[in-house]
């Protein structure tokens, strides 16, 4: 893992105490580069009542996460996971969505599932920016979504947004990075 997506995603506090001044620099760019909050403390869960809080969770990296029970029926976005992107986006700029998930509990013969992950409007006609269906196991696994912006976005009008509705089961979301690396 590079340092820039440690750093991302809350994994370069200790490890990197003694970098050099080049690997501060590139620390700050990176931080500079990230367009979201990373923690799940921050995510909003809907449709599910009440909303599922994250939880400390040390099989993960970061040690944070939030568990969502799905049921199947409906729509896979009647139930996602939301993660405010809290800077504008320009037209052509490099965008990158990384994001840890597994499934858990899942239904009698069922060993993996489905979510899509994605940059999206925040409000009708909740366009997608860049996106991606995913298999999700019982492992944690880091998953990276890339593309451009086709226009820009002002600040608070996007959402790093996660389709998990697809079966009867329980999905796991960890730590979610947006970068905007810019032309």
């Amino acid at each position: 893992m590079s340092l820039r997506i440690a750093m991302a995603l809350g994994l370069a506090a200790a490890p990197f105490a003694f970098a050099t001044p080049a690997a501060a620099q590139s620390d700050d760019a990176a931080a500079q580069q990230m367009i979201n909050d990373p923690n799940p403390s921050t995510f909003a869960v809907w449709g599910v009542s009440p909303a599922p809080k994250s939880v400390k969770d040390d099989s993960v990296q970061g040690g944070r996460s939030v568990h969502v029970p799905t049921t199947g029926n409906g729509n896979p976005w009647d139930v996602s996971v939301n993660v405010p992107i809290t800077k504008p986006i320009k037209a052509g700029d490099k965008l990158t969505l990384m994001y840890y998930a597994k499934l858990e509990k899942p239904a009698a013969g069922e060993t993996s599932g489905q979510i899509t992950g994605q940059i999206q409007l925040n409000s009708a006609p909740y366009s997608v920016v860049i996106g991606s269906t995913v298999d999700i196991t019982p492992e944690w696994k880091l998953f990276t979504v890339e593309g451009r912006a086709d226009k820009d976005y002002s600040q608070g009008s996007l959402n790093a947004t996660f389709h998990i509705n697809r079966g009867k089961h329980t999905v796991a979301m960890g730590l979610v990075a947006a970068f905007d690396y810019g032309q």
